[in-house]
């Protein structure tokens, strides 16, 4: 506890870290490019600058508050520094700006309107560099990096991926991947979240959006989209709403309006991935083997297990991810129809994870050269859509999903936060104990931000040990511990992104710290005034698995060739 002279006026400080939060606190919202207080201090853009009373400036982010000390954020000093540097970042900047994807929402623009630079004195100094778009998910442009380092410190410090460093020095520094390679070549795992924290449009979505108005466009195309439902919480942030403000109704109007034949919810897949992913942790549980079970369904956690565990690969569940579950489901169901028809069903997901561009493009979901999921498109995207057909979202008439697959349960919608999965699955373990303190105690435990999540709960006289981790190298420390033996679970819910798919690469970029939380709040929300509260109680997944689903393991599971050749 102490109290410091900011501009003149005192402000009291506690908890904060750095003389920066004490800033803001005051309300000033001092400009930074690279601080994010989940990162560690990097103090390179030097934009947080404040002066002291002997006219010393010094980064504020990296500074400790002490009580006394008194600092000015405006002077003339300051305000020229400032103005320096972001001309300098300027004119090594890519200013073609009406082509990239973060206008008006890139800081380094926003900057420059907030400070009033209407020319850069100095000469442009930017030599080209190559694009790399040889990503499924993401595009770097390196012509538009302003060396911030907030992506290199995300994929290390969050990710524990590292697929991103810098390279060389002084005016030839460069963030790339190791040897300069394209990303594609080395250990990422299409993850974004380089792209949630980059200020500019260094790196943006790969957008597929021509994709969807080739098919929109074609009568031969019959055109069926599903939605995650982390999408419905973080669509409305980019039309000035709250982060977990639900607008899944809207979202189908906006889909139907923009010519989408059909709208689901990519929670009835999920509702079936409880089905069989509980079936198959039973099994295992009764047959004592391939435990942990861990979850599959972020792509993700998938390709970095490959990667660091390939050991572990097979305790990961042979269950596909909702997304591709339900676009092999809705292939089948169409395929009589597209024969009567003369018509091809084209399957888009929304989603608001850029791995989930890669996950659809895997071999294994591909059948008779047919894939499950034909496009992905996420959250950002869909956003782009709604603004270039000029469709004013917020005063859209809500709509409901379309049949036979518009029945969805809470424990489906909640897959989209970290320990909704584990949630969902262990509702149907208990569906038929009378214990039902036991559940509560136990969903208390996996909900909440908290990096590794613990439960414990009884079946039949057997005490079943649960754990859900987001965030890789937390899931990366999680493992390691479960091979030495210091840790020990029966099952395990992974999920790459801190918070889980509401703070998935492809959400709208928030600033605000509380946007996982806000957006898994409208989750449960969801969840609590759900009608149908567990997958098993979904009459339309029963009825599917008592008819198209009837021993077609194949459309739910994940077949790999060594399997297939047995």
């Amino acid at each position: 506890m102490g109290t410091m002279i900011i501009d003149g006026r005192k402000v009291e400080f506690d908890k904060e870290k750095n003389v920066l939060e004490v800033v803001r606190k005051a309300g000033i919202n001092l400009p930074t490019f690279c601080y994010h207080s989940e990162l560690s201090i990097y103090g390179a853009c030097r934009m947080c600058i404040v002066e002291d009373t002997k006219g010393k400036t010094f980064a504020s982010c990296s500074e400790t508050p002490k009580d006394g000390m008194e600092i000015f954020t405006n002077t003339p000093k300051l305000q020229k520094y400032r103005k320096t540097i972001l001309e300098l970042l300027l004119a090594e900047h890519d200013r073609d700006c009406t082509a990239c994807d973060r206008t008006g929402q890139c800081q380094l623009q926003e900057l420059a309107v907030r400070l009033g630079i209407k020319e850069i004195r100095f000469n442009e100094m930017i030599d080209k560099l190559p694009i790399d778009k040889s990503s499924l998910s993401i595009v770097r442009n390196p012509n538009k990096c302003i060396l911030c380092g907030d992506c290199v410190r995300v994929c290390e410090e969050v990710q524990g991926v590292g697929a991103l460093s810098f390279a060389y020095r002084g005016s030839e520094m460069i963030v790339t991947p190791a040897f300069n390679r394209d990303i594609a070549e080395v250990t990422c795992v299409n993850c974004g979240q380089c792209r949630t924290v980059c200020p500019t449009g260094a790196i943006i979505i790969k957008n597929e959006n021509y994709k969807v108005w080739d098919v929109i466009h074609d009568k031969d195309k019959r055109v069926v989209a599903q939605i995650a439902p982390a999408v419905r919480v973080a669509l409305g942030e980019e039309f000035g709403l709250n982060p977990g403000e639900v607008t899944v109704g809207k979202i189908v109007a906006a889909l139907k309006t923009l010519g989408i034949d059909e709208v689901y919810d990519t929670s009835f897949g999920a509702d079936m991935t409880v089905i069989e992913e509980s079936n198959e942790f039973v099994t295992k549980l009764t047959e004592g083997r391939g435990l942990p079970l861990f979850t599959s369904c972020c792509p993700a956690w998938v390709k970095y297990a490959e990667n660091k565990f390939p050991d572990m690969v097979d305790n990961i569940s042979t269950c596909k991810s909702p997304q591709q579950m339900f676009g092999s489901v809705l292939k089948e169901y169409y395929k009589d129809k597209d024969k009567e028809e003369g018509k091809e069903t084209i399957v888009i997901s929304v989603m608001p994870c850029t791995a989930k561009k890669a996950e659809a493009a895997r071999e294994e979901f591909e059948h008779d050269g047919i894939r499950d999921v034909d496009i992905v498109i996420t959250t950002q995207e869909l956003a782009f859509l709604i603004k270039e057909v000029g469709i004013i979202f917020e005063e859209l008439e809500e709509e409901s999903f379309d049949m036979p697959f518009g029945l969805v349960s809470g424990s489906g919608v909640i897959f989209g936060s970290t320990g909704g999965v584990t949630e969902a699955v262990v509702t149907r373990l208990l569906k038929d104990k009378p214990n039902h303190t036991t559940k509560d105690i136990m969903f208390k435990d996996v909900r909440g931000m908290e990096n590794i999540k613990e439960a414990v709960f009884n079946v039949d006289g057997l005490e079943v040990k649960l754990a859900v981790v987001h965030g890789l190298k937390n899931a990366n420390e999680l493992v390691k511990q479960i091979k030495s033996g210091e840790r020990s679970y029966h099952f395990v819910e992974v999920m790459a992104c801190p918070g889980g798919c509401v703070c998935g690469g492809g959400q709208p970029v928030s600033k605000r710290r509380t946007r996982g939380i806000d957006r898994a709040n409208g989750l449960y929300k969801l969840d609590r005034t759900s009608q149908i509260k567990s997958s098993e109680e979904n009459p339309l997944i029963s009825s599917l698995f008592e008819g198209m689903l009837k021993d077609r393991h194949d459309l739910l599971h994940v077949h790999k060739k060594s399997e297939d050749n047995e």
